[in-house]
């Protein structure tokens, strides 16, 4: 063991110390001319898109983003939408054999745990507000920030090492093929008999029997949303009959496919919006996710609710399998592969569907086609009359519109393809969104990102805005924006045209019952 001059022992350890704490809000790019050569970079972004690039590699970052990095004389950030979260400069005391470990996966981009975003949260205010009551505080927190990201990026080496990803990719893109053991070893990289202990182990069943249900739950899907030919349905599965294929779907489903098509489905729905359309079918799922606003006009028995926790993917997979469900509905993420074996997942495009497909997607799924178009064509009623109304209050030119989503952070205005009432604005009540927020590509994105002191260099005839900050800071923040010059200058202030609605749950919905309350409240606002 080293002994030091003094003739105690010598320990090699390293720390951490946090020099700068700095604000990502109104910073379209960083040089590094000013940072010290022995600093570097943690960078945590809350919310906006931008591209972040080192040394010549380009990183895209997004809500939720952490960047790891050394010092670059060559570091450049472009925003698309504005950032904000923190930039992190520390400094490293280590013996030489000990290298800063965050500097060992440099360049590394993980996704923030709700954890690591609320610790940033604090260490960010506890620099800008020291308290002196407190003087550790910050140590304190970075401390526990830092180790909460060395466990995040351990478990990513972890898992980027692992060969199973690349054979689950392979067997999603080729599961209708012949493809063998032999050839997911090679492709692993390993023994065919270590293979099939492996896969048996994660998966519970042998490789064979997983593809076979693969190709079912495939079946399944189109059958649910299609009315394929047997013959060609077993050819896009991967089987040269249509009887083998009735025959493999029996012995997994326990019933044909005609009868698996025709008959009342349980369900599960791992979204609000898809319980809501459930509801409006008049079906209630095995196990739904349930806003607080759609537990206020009904009464949902716990039993059949369902509480999404992040992280907590063992504990979906339980819930879901413990209510037996012959379907679950879901939009497209990558969670849902692990619940191929427990049902079909009928996964639907975000942002790529308006609430009116979705509506007739799912009640195809559960045989309710006629109870959807009737319930639309009372929607389309209300419609109608709402654009009587508004024509007799506002007239037929109706101008532009925004809404906005106020958090303790920032501010949110959303394109149709969002929802949050943009659906009814522009999609059934003949409002425009203003030209600023197309020019800022809010159709590619579905919604730009500002700070609240910002919004009103985003003019609009009307302005509503659903939902205003719980905290202090984002109150005080929004107080600051009702007082500042600009605000009072707009046009919808001076006409009273905003609307301040405070209602996020029911407007978060983008589903036929969260719309039509959505319909009912603007046209109560604007007609008033």
């Amino acid at each position: 063991m080293p002994i030091h001059s003094g003739g105690m022992p010598h320990h090699s350890h390293s720390f951490y110390m946090p020099v700068k704490i700095s604000s990502l809000t109104g910073l379209s790019h960083f040089l590094t001319d000013n940072i010290p050569a022995a600093n570097s970079i943690i960078m945590i972004v809350w919310e906006g898109i931008g591209q972040l690039e080192i040394d010549g590699e380009l990183h895209s970052v997004k809500p939720g983003s952490i960047l790891t990095f050394g010092v670059s004389s060559d570091l450049k950030l472009e925003t698309e939408l504005q950032l904000h979260g923190i930039w992190i400069e520390y400094t490293t005391m280590a013996n030489r054999r000990h290298k800063d470990y965050f500097l060992t996966v440099s360049s590394s981009l993980v996704p923030a745990s709700t954890q690591l975003s609320a610790l940033s949260g604090e260490l960010y205010s506890a620099w800008i507000e020291p308290d002196d009551r407190k003087p550790f505080k910050v140590q304190q927190l970075f401390t526990q920030f830092i180790a909460e990201l060395y466990q995040e990026l351990a478990t990513k080496k972890e898992r980027s090492g692992s060969w199973l990803e690349i054979v689950f990719e392979y067997i999603e893109a080729h599961y209708n093929e012949d493809i063998t053991r032999e050839q997911m070893a090679t492709l692993a990289g390993v023994s065919p008999e270590h293979f099939s202990r492996t896969f048996r182990k994660i998966m519970g069943q042998t490789f064979s029997a997983y593809i076979t249900l693969l190709r079912i739950r495939k079946a399944q899907q189109r059958i649910l949303t299609s009315s394929p030919n047997l013959t060609t349905l077993a050819h896009e599965v991967g089987y040269e009959e249509g009887t083998y294929l009735s025959r493999k779907f029996k012995q997994l489903v326990g019933i044909s496919p005609t009868a698996y098509q025709h008959m009342n489905k349980k369900i599960v729905a791992l979204n609000y919006n898809h319980t809501a359309i459930l509801r409006v079918l008049e079906i209630m799922p095995q196990l739904g996710v349930y806003s607080d606003w759609q537990r206020s006009l009904e009464q949902v028995p716990p039993s059949k609710q369902l509480i999404m926790s992040e992280g907590s993917s063992s504990l979906l997979f339980d819930s879901v399998a413990s209510a037996e469900p012959d379907v679950i509905i879901s939009y497209s993420i990558p969670e849902n592969k692990l619940l191929t074996p427990v049902a079909p997942v009928i996964e639907l495009p975000f942002m790529q569907m308006s609430w009116r497909e979705q509506f007739g997607l799912i009640a195809d799924v559960v045989n309710r086609r006629e109870r959807a178009e009737k319930w639309l064509g009372h929607y389309d009623g209300l419609c109608h009359a709402a654009n009587k109304k508004l024509n007799h209050s506002i007239g037929s030119e109706r101008g532009t519109a925004i809404v906005w989503e106020l958090s303790s952070r920032a501010a949110y205005c959303f394109s149709s393809s969002y929802g949050r009432g943009c659906q009814i604005l522009y999609g059934d009540l003949g409002f425009k969104p203003p030209s600023i927020i197309m020019e800022n590509g809010i159709m590619d994105s579905g919604y730009l990102v500002s700070s609240i002191e910002e919004i009103g260099n985003y003019p609009a005839d009307y302005i509503i805005i659903t939902s205003i900050p719980s905290s202090s800071e984002g109150r005080n923040r929004l107080t600051r924006l009702l007082h500042s010059r600009t605000w009072k200058q707009l046009d919808a202030v001076r006409n009273n045209r905003v609307y301040i609605l405070n209602q996020a749950d029911m407007f978060y919905g983008f589903d036929p019952l969260s719309s039509q309350a959505q319909l009912q409240e603007l046209l109560r606002v604007m007609t008033s």
